[in-house]
């Protein structure tokens, strides 16, 4: 059984005292294919230094986090186009728009958002989409730039049911992590009116961790957790799930 979390910040501080110890502990597990998204340049020898290390299961994306737009972004944007134009990442993000944490950079973020989609584009890679509290906001770009060459993920996909078929219309899949197993995080209740080649997993790790771990560090390896609701959900072994997702997850990175 091989099993893909599309969305792991591996390299986050959070992991500095035992990183090998969690990617062995995936491992054992299944775990086999790890997708890394970027959050801005100060992480970018840390993301390398992952893939280096593990090769053959970490694979980079690159962008700028909607929370770390600032006054400096259109520097940043520059390191990421610098970074995409010398070498292969296999998807540009995470990028988006954030409105829980601060509406200060609302205006920076749309265009940062609006500039890294044509890049993917330019670049011919999908985008992984970072929403929170953003949906007409991220919808309304989305319509903008729609064409055969907009195509990705949804990120940790926390909306409705109308707001599910409204990304999936984009060529969006849907990031389905640890919320799915939270007692009012709602998106169980609709789940099983979505086709599954429509669902990627992911664990957001360090953060979101699932039903029993919620509140303490999340890892790749409680991915088992998201599909062991799943497989509930969907009245499917856990094999069958991991296999349809993980074949999802290839159709998006082409890998």
């Amino acid at each position: 059984m091989v099993i893909t979390d599309t969305h792991t910040h591996l390299y986050s501080e959070a992991f500095d005292d035992d990183r090998d110890e969690v990617i062995n502990n995936a491992m054992e597990l299944g775990v086999e294919r790890f997708f890394i998204p970027a959050i801005d340049s100060t992480y970018t020898q840390s993301m390398l230094n992952l893939e280096a290390k593990y090769p053959d299961n970490v694979f980079l994306m690159m962008g700028l986090h909607p929370t770390h737009v600032k006054e400096n972004y259109k520097e940043e944007l520059f390191h990421v186009e610098k970074l995409l134009s010398e070498r292969k990442f296999w998807a540009v993000g995470e990028i988006g728009i954030d409105l829980y944490w601060d509406k200060t950079f609302l205006k920076q973020q749309q265009d940062a958002f609006v500039y890294q989609i044509r890049l993917a584009k330019k670049y011919k890679l999908p985008i992984v989409i970072h929403c929170r509290e953003s949906f007409d906001e991220i919808f309304e770009i989305l319509e903008h730039e729609k064409d055969e060459g907009l195509y990705g993920i949804f990120h940790c996909f926390t909306g409705t049911l109308e707001q599910a078929h409204q990304a999936m219309s984009y060529n969006m899949k849907l990031g389905i992590g640890g919320v799915a197993t939270f007692k009012n995080g709602k998106i169980d209740q609709f789940l099983n009116q979505i086709d599954l080649k429509h669902i990627v997993l992911e664990t957001d790790s360090p953060y979101l961790s699932p039903v029993p771990y919620r509140g303490k560090r999340n890892e790749s390896a409680y991915i088992i957790k998201v599909l062991e609701k799943l497989a509930l959900i969907y009245d499917m072994t856990l094999e069958d799930i991991a296999s349809i997702t993980t074949d999802n997850s290839k159709k998006v990175f082409g890998i």
